[in-house]
């Protein structure tokens, strides 16, 4: 197996809208494709042997959307986790949520809480889904919470350093990403893992995400030999 030099690949998955919208689609079924793609790329990072895999599918500023697209992606996890979730245990992948969980929909919160839950003890590739997830928010509550402990006396203000308030962030214990891929052509990273990212490589594609291949995954981290270690 082909071993990356990537433990941690983040992934903001744009332009499932967009990918639609030329195809004379609603936006909904552009997410419903990225939601197929992705499940490629979940398994094309097993095959290159990357650690922890973090995909960006629901912002904190897409509550802005339209109504009837927000309530489509709030439906599309318990699609995805009731059909994948027994996949994931036999495959040994472990999944994780960073973001703020509380305001969606008891469905969608139950079936993220489910799937953590269920997947705790597997000891292969960590999926995280940054979900409500916004990279100032998770700077104010790793903050917030910081201070708290400080307050309560289980720090003490000299035991804060950047190790510490790593901590605090949704990704806790997680590696900070090597490299943060975004497709869809948009050169930014839209308040995405923002304090994790600082030393991160950024590699901006054109292609819509659910265009975007395993095969540009593996030359996004380096590698062109495709075929001998993809899992299939």
């Amino acid at each position: 197996m082909y071993q990356s030099s990537f433990d941690h690949v983040a992934i903001i998955m744009d332009g499932n809208g967009r990918w639609g919208k030329k195809r004379h689609l609603i936006r909904s079924e552009g997410h419903y494709a990225g939601s197929k793609r992705m499940e490629e790329i979940i398994d094309a990072s097993i095959g290159l042997n990357i650690k922890v895999l973090t995909l960006y599918a629901f912002s904190s500023e897409n509550w802005s959307r339209p109504y009837d697209e927000v309530n489509y992606l709030m439906e599309l996890p318990v699609r995805f986790f009731n059909k994948k979730l027994p996949e994931f245990m036999r495959r040994n992948i472990q999944i994780r949520i960073s973001g703020n969980t509380d305001p969606l929909p008891d469905k969608t919160r139950e079936v993220l809480d489910k799937a953590v839950a269920s997947t705790a003890n597997n000891t292969g590739i960590i999926v995280n889904f940054a979900f409500n997830y916004g990279g100032r928010g998770d700077i104010i509550h790793a903050a917030k919470t910081l201070i708290k402990d400080v307050r309560n006396g289980k720090i003490s203000e000299d035991e804060i350093t950047e190790e510490r308030m790593q901590q605090y962030l949704y990704t806790g214990d997680l590696p900070s990403p090597d490299m943060i891929i975004r497709t869809g052509g948009e050169k930014r990273i839209s308040n995405f893992l923002l304090w994790q990212s600082a030393e991160s490589e950024l590699y901006f594609s054109d292609v819509y995400f659910p265009d975007f291949t395993s095969e540009m995954l593996a030359k996004a981290i380096g590698h062109k030999q495709v075929n001998s270690y993809l899992s299939g």
